[in-house]
């Protein structure tokens, strides 16, 4: 059996120097890569375009001055004129005649206020207290106080006559009337009856007060 030939020939097979080829390969591409840094490749060109510098404005601080005010001066003192004595003054005639018209009204200001006088708070009245006023005497004092009416006699008028009035701090009456009446002359008897009474005065808390109560007089023909 002949012997088989190879394909290619050892010349013609690229395999066998592809590393000797890429070697040279980076070799020329490193070597086109320096020269290209240092050839100059800016291109020169007359076209400027002008900048214009930005106008400063400086700013000058302002001193504040401050003025003084200065007080005026002082008035000049009078200057004192020496009176001759030789020198006479003219009389000054004056016009003291004064001419009044009586019917015209005199213009008097009016009088000044008169004084507001505080008036005192009147004294609180009670209706119950510590200690009720007393009548001195008792009833049967009061009763024979009583006159009967006339005109009651006559008209033979009997009953009770209610009063009411105030007891004061000194146990004098005030204030006195007739809450139920009989008439006759009777009711009017019996306010003077009590008026002229004198109790003993109410006390609260120890202090005399104004109380006010009221009493029955009665009237009866013998």
């Amino acid at each position: 059996m002949p012997a088989r030939k190879p394909r290619k020939l050892p010349s013609a097979d690229l395999r066998l120097r592809y590393k000797l080829f890429l070697e040279i390969g980076t070799l020329i591409t490193l070597l086109l890569l320096i020269l290209a840094f240092k050839i100059n490749l800016e291109a020169k060109s007359d076209f400027n375009i002008p900048i214009q510098g930005q106008e400063v404005v400086q700013m000058e601080e302002i001193i504040q001055t401050n003025q003084e005010q200065k007080p005026p001066p002082p008035p000049r003192p009078p200057v004192p004129v020496e009176v001759p004595d030789d020198e006479v003054f003219e009389d000054v005639e004056l016009d003291l005649d004064v001419f009044m018209d009586i019917d015209e009204p005199l213009d008097i200001p009016p009088p000044p206020p008169a004084e507001e006088v505080e008036e005192e708070p009147e004294a609180e009245i009670f209706f119950v207290v510590e200690e009720m006023p007393e009548l001195i005497g008792g009833l049967r004092e009061l009763q024979q106080k009583i006159e009967y009416p006339q005109m009651a006699k006559m008209a033979g008028v009997e009953g009770r006559v209610t009063v009411q009035f105030v007891v004061d701090e000194d146990g004098s009456v005030t204030d006195a009337i007739v809450l139920k009446g009989i008439g006759a002359g009777c009711d009017e008897e019996a306010l003077r009856a009590v008026l002229s009474s004198k109790f003993k005065p109410g006390k609260q808390r120890g202090k005399p007060v104004k109380v006010k109560m009221s009493l029955p007089v009665t009237f009866k023909l013998r």
